[in-house]
């Protein structure tokens, strides 16, 4: 055996001759197809070329024309509506604003109005104020040159009358009574008058600490300014006069006695008695010279020198 011969063959197994005239009969018949198809595809050709698409605007007919000018003129109506409607609330705004300034400067103009219509009744009031004042000062001033011309009438009476006459009664006095009127002088009831004509004729002056007339004063500057009228030198402060003369009770009171508030030698206020539980002196800031009530107000002691 050859050493070739267990390789299986690679050729292909031989045909026979019908296998083969089949083939043939196939390979004609599907040649022949092939060729009419071909010429089926050829003849048919023309029919199928590619179709174009048109696309067709519409013809600008007049009714047309008329309906895009009809658009257009809607278009612009609607912009000037819209511009009228923007310039309408511009004005109003404007006019809104002026009609709000306007009210405002009426408000302002209203108001100094009437600050400048306060202000002229306060200057009338202040001037007849200061009117009806100069006339009250002028009538004061009228009543204290009587009061003081009617004092030293009064007291030159007494005065004049001590002639040579009186030498006896004179002598017959003590020597205790003698000093007694050195220090304070006994005057006669018009004296009294004369003070108390005084102190009512400062009613309504005002109060000044430290003040000694003629329109201003203190509690103890009226009081010695009313009792000079009588020709009584006081003291000038409230202290010395609570001892410038006889100690009397607060029950037992005259009238032209000086009242005094805290304790002898150290009084803190004096006013003057004026007869029905009243006393007149020159108060405080806020009362200045007045009349009062001792029954609202009073007093811890009191002086004669009248």
């Amino acid at each position: 055996m050859a050493h070739t011969a267990h390789i299986p063959s690679h050729r292909k197994p031989r045909r026979s001759n019908a296998t083969k005239l089949r083939a043939g009969v196939a390979g004609g018949v599907l040649s022949t197809l092939a060729v009419a198809g071909t010429a089926g595809s050829a003849s048919a050709a023309p029919a199928a070329e590619p179709v174009t698409e048109t696309l067709e605007l519409p013809t600008l007919t007049a009714d047309l024309s008329t309906q895009v000018a009809r658009s257009a003129s809607a278009t612009q109506l609607a912009a000037a509506t819209y511009e009228l409607q923007a310039e309408q609330e511009q004005i109003r705004a404007q006019q809104d604003a002026a009609a709000k300034k306007a009210a405002a400067q009426a408000k302002k103009d209203r108001a100094e109005a009437v600050r400048k219509a306060e202000a002229e009744k306060a200057e009338e009031r202040a001037a007849e104020a200061e009117r009806k004042a100069a006339a009250e000062r002028a009538s004061r001033t009228a009543e204290r040159t009587t009061l003081t011309t009617t004092a030293a009438a009064n007291d030159a009476g007494p005065t004049g009358s001590t002639g040579s006459g009186s030498s006896g009664s004179a002598a017959s006095s003590g020597s205790s009574q003698a000093g007694a009127e050195q220090s304070t002088p006994a005057p006669s009831s018009g004296s009294v008058s004369a003070v108390i004509a005084f102190l009512k004729a400062q009613v309504g002056d005002a109060y000044v600490m430290g003040g000694t007339g003629p329109n201003s004063w203190d509690c103890s500057g009226l009081v010695q300014a009313a009792f000079k009228q009588a020709n009584i030198s006081l003291p000038r402060t409230s202290q010395q006069q609570s001892t410038a003369g006889t100690q009397v009770g607060t029950s037992n009171l005259q009238v032209g006695d000086i009242l005094y508030w805290g304790s002898a030698g150290a009084a803190w206020h004096t006013g003057v008695y004026i007869g029905n539980g009243q006393y007149l002196d020159a108060a405080n800031p806020a009362k200045g010279v007045v009349i009062q009530d001792l029954s609202g107000y009073p007093a811890d002691g009191a002086v004669r020198v009248l």
